[in-house]
Order: structure tokens, then C-alpha cells, then sequence
């Protein structure tokens, strides 16, 4: 059984990293390596399905959105049926990469090394692109929600199909996706929370249909509810400060991170992890 305590741990990281540019999954398995928790595939489930907390985080956060698609759904605002269709549109390369995907990137990408790259190379991208976007004197401009076609949220859904390879991370990925194709940077964070919402739930309900059974057995009731009400009180948190941090700053402190990180994981891979 998981300890509670350890599902605390891992439900702190889970919420604080998830919707931020720096990787869930890199943080997880630092986290683990440093509480000394054995890789199982019932917790590798349980780090997953452990986002049904970031998820409900993002669903209270963003409820008028949600709200707006709901009434575009039942044909009372065009403004929302316009944005579920696109968020419909960015999820699918996820999901025919993931189903054909996924057994290959579990077993050959999920390990430090893969990690520390992606943290490395996903630190230099940001501080790069911030830089450039900079000099041409375009810090915050772009379209809103409303404006994004339908072909820029499938590119947008392309990029997201990058961040399946640990220590990218799918926050990143969307976030310069959308302002790839023009999206200013609030309404690009803000695409990324609410793609993260069927993504991260779709992932979610795979791996609790196939991994339930084993994950009571292995975790335990306890510690798994612990983990999603904790991840979802540090997602609160989380969101709440980037979104006021980037009204006001640029990504490139998370390039930096990133690329601290990065050098925390190679020293660790030094020690043995």
C-alpha cells in the first residue's frame, strides 16, 4: 500500500507541475526516486489518474468557459460550439498517437535520461522564443479564443502530440502551439488549461478503467482519494499564479527552470537513479 504521506507527496507535484511548462512527469519521477517509492504499473496509473484533481481544478476555474460550451452545444452560443469543435479538433492527434503510441513511449522514453533532455532542450526553446518575440516587440499581442481556426487548433493539437515524450510537457507544447498560430499569450495558456481538460481526462479514464482493479489493490482508497484532493488544492494554486505571473512577465522563467532542472536530473542520474 501507498502510504498517505507518500500520496501526499506525489499529489503536491502532481498539482503544481501539471498545468505549468516545466513537466509532471519528470517532477513525479524525481519525486519518487527521492521518497523511495517503487516503479509499478499500478502507480504509474495512479500518477495519472491523480490529474482528475488538476482536471476538476481547471473546471472550477474555468467554469464560465465550460458553461459557454455547454450552451454552444445546445445551439445557444456560437462563440462556445466554435470553441468545443476546436478543442475537439487539437485533441485528436493526441488520441490516434496515443492509441498507437503509447506502448512504445512507455517503454523506451519513460526514464531520467529521456527526461533530463526534454527539460534541457524545452528550456532553451523557451528562453529562444521568448527572445525573439521580444525583439520584434510582440510580447502580448495576438487573437483571442474566438478568432482561432479550426486548422491553427490541429496544429495546436500536433505540438500537443510532442509533449507524449516525458519531460516535454503538454502545458508547453500547447502554450507555443498557440501562439504559433497567433493566439496572444493569455488566450494560449488559457487554450492549453482547456485542451488539458479532455486530454488529461481522457488519459485519465483509461487508466482507471484498465488499472482500477490494481490500484486499490496496490495504493489503496485512501491514499488514492488523498492524492487527487491534494492535487487538486495545488492546482488551484498553481493556475491561480501563473495565469496572474504571465499578465505581467514572460514565460522565461520557466526556461530557466527548466533548465535547472535539468541539471538536478543529471545529477541524480550520476548518483545512480
Amino acid at each position: 500500500m501507498l502510504e498517505w504521506w507518500e500520496a501526499v507527496v506525489l499529489g503536491i507535484v502532481e498539482g503544481l507541475t501539471e498545468y505549468l511548462p516545466v513537466s509532471s512527469t519528470g517532477h513525479l519521477i524525481i519525486a519518487q526516486y527521492l521518497v523511495g517509492i517503487d516503479e509499478s504499473p499500478a502507480l504509474s496509473a495512479f500518477e495519472i489518474c491523480i490529474q482528475g484533481g488538476a482536471i476538476l481544478a481547471v473546471l472550477g476555474l474555468y467554469r464560465r468557459r465550460v458553461v459557454q460550451m455547454w450552451q454552444g452545444l445546445l445551439g445557444k452560443d456560437v462563440s462556445g460550439l466554435h470553441l468545443l469543435i476546436n478543442l475537439v479538433i487539437a485533441f485528436i492527434p493526441a488520441a490516434v498517437v496515443g492509441l498507437l503510441c503509447s506502448g512504445f513511449i512507455k517503454n523506451y522514453l519513460f526514464n531520467a535520461r529521456v527526461v533530463m533532455l526534454a527539460w534541457a532542450v524545452g528550456g532553451i526553446a523557451i528562453l529562444l522564443y521568448v527572445r525573439q518575440r521580444e525583439k520584434s516587440g510582440r510580447k502580448n499581442e495576438g487573437h483571442s479564443l474566438e478568432q482561432l481556426s479550426p486548422r491553427g487548433a490541429f496544429a495546436v493539437g500536433l505540438m500537443q502530440c510532442v509533449a507524449m515524450c516525458p519531460g516535454v510537457s503538454r502545458s508547453l507544447m500547447t502554450m507555443l502551439g498557440g501562439l504559433a498560430v497567433g493566439l496572444s499569450l493569455s488566450a494560449a495558456v488559457e487554450f492549453s488549461f482547456l485542451l488539458g481538460l479532455i486530454t488529461l481526462g481522457a488519459a485519465t479514464a483509461h487508466d482507471a478503467v484498465k488499472y482500477g482493479t490494481d490500484m486499490v489493490q496496490q495504493i489503496g482508497w485512501t491514499s488514492m482519494l488523498i492524492g487527487t484532493f491534494v492535487a487538486w488544492a495545488s492546482s488551484i494554486v498553481a493556475v491561480k499564479w501563473m495565469v496572474g505571473y504571465l499578465n505581467r512577465h514572460s514565460l522565461s522563467i520557466f526556461g530557466w527552470y527548466r533548465l535547472f532542472a535539468a541539471a538536478v536530473m543529471l545529477v541524480l542520474i550520476c548518483y545512480g537513479l
